[in-house]
């Protein structure tokens, strides 16, 4: 089986890579020019260079391969020109399945997210089926995976063979941007943690997510996502456990939601569109924090075989990877 991967470089999409294949299976991987190749200096396959915001360079990817995974996203929480991520996130999509049509792709798995669920403000788990529309999503990343899911969803209602997964928030070693809940890992060794939000996530094992992904090519079904989750945890339960895996100090103060915007508004201002960075804290991050993500993944567990396991061990080897990368 030939398979063809974007996102490949990346924390999600190189640990896909390395689990297809121990699995025996022959990759075609698309890199941009500018990647950072170091996810996949050790992983056998053959390197095609492209972009998701060129067609042409997707088609001639594709061509020959028998199954697709789309796992390459803009993951960020702020961004100075949210049309950049739209062409990416959505036009990308859109481009990535068109090649696959054309190449006559058996099966493309799409890599969406938990962001695109339905979650309340009562902490109870979402699921596939709660409900959800665009103007519920915060923010262009948020909105910009929903929009691409979209266009999955209605490519398999046109007779594609698309399956879609929506981890929930991975965790582990080769997060190598890092994404936003690196940060909270890399923030915390660094003890930049000097208090925490009223809020909620679900890790899952990064390595457990890259099964997932190959158990939705095998056992799913066209048109319906899977969520792939592992632990309903507050932050504070994640900081605690870090707390116990490194023998730093969790955080005992816990700042009020106000408060919490307040820092996302002035770090926004000053450090996003004054100094042109990236902030620590952003509104849109502050926003979303109000709704804890939790989610149940009982469908991928009746359909796909799918196992939560506890996220312990990602957490230490996200720790230990990012202290030997020099992260902090």
């Amino acid at each position: 089986m030939l398979a063809f991967l974007t996102g490949a470089t990346g924390f999600v999409g190189s640990h896909v890579a390395r689990a297809l294949a121990e699995q025996g299976a022959d990759l075609r991987l698309l890199v941009r020019a500018n990647s950072n190749p170091k996810n996949i200096d050790d992983v056998k396959g053959d390197v095609v260079t492209g972009d998701l915001r060129d067609p042409a360079s997707l088609e001639k990817g594709i061509a020959g391969c028998e199954v697709v995974f789309h796992i390459a996203a803009d993951y960020r929480l702020w961004v100075r020109d949210p049309e950049e991520m739209y062409r990416a996130n959505v036009e990308g999509t859109r481009a990535i399945l068109e090649a696959a049509r054309k190449n006559r792709v058996r099966r493309v798995v799409y890599t969406s997210s938990v962001a695109t669920m339905g979650f309340t403000s009562n902490g109870q788990p979402a699921d596939e089926n709660s409900p959800v529309s665009l103007d519920k999503m915060i923010g262009p990343y948020k909105r910009s995976k929903f929009m691409a899911e979209q266009i999955a969803i209605e490519a398999a209602r046109s007779g594609q063979d698309v399956v879609i997964v929506n981890p929930s928030t991975p965790v582990g070693e080769r997060d190598i941007k890092p994404t936003p809940t690196g940060r909270i890992v890399v923030d915390f060794l660094k003890k930049k943690f000097p208090a925490y939000v009223d809020t909620g996530l679900n890790l899952v094992d990064a390595r457990e997510c890259a099964l997932g992904h190959i158990a939705a090519l095998e056992k799913g079904r066209s048109g319906e996502r899977y969520i792939l989750g592992g632990e309903n945890l507050t932050l504070k339960q994640i900081l605690d456990k870090l707390a116990a895996i490194t023998g730093l100090p969790s955080p005992k103060i816990r700042v009020p939601y106000v408060l919490a915007l307040a820092t996302g508004v002035v770090d926004e201002i000053v450090t996003g569109r004054i100094r042109g960075r990236e902030p620590r804290a952003t509104i849109d991050a502050v926003r979303m924090g109000r709704k804890k993500m939790f989610v149940s993944s009982a469908k991928a567990e009746r359909e796909l075989g799918w196992k939560r396991v506890p996220v312990d061990d990602a957490l230490r080897r996200a720790a230990d990877w990012f202290r030997e990368n020099g992260y902090a």
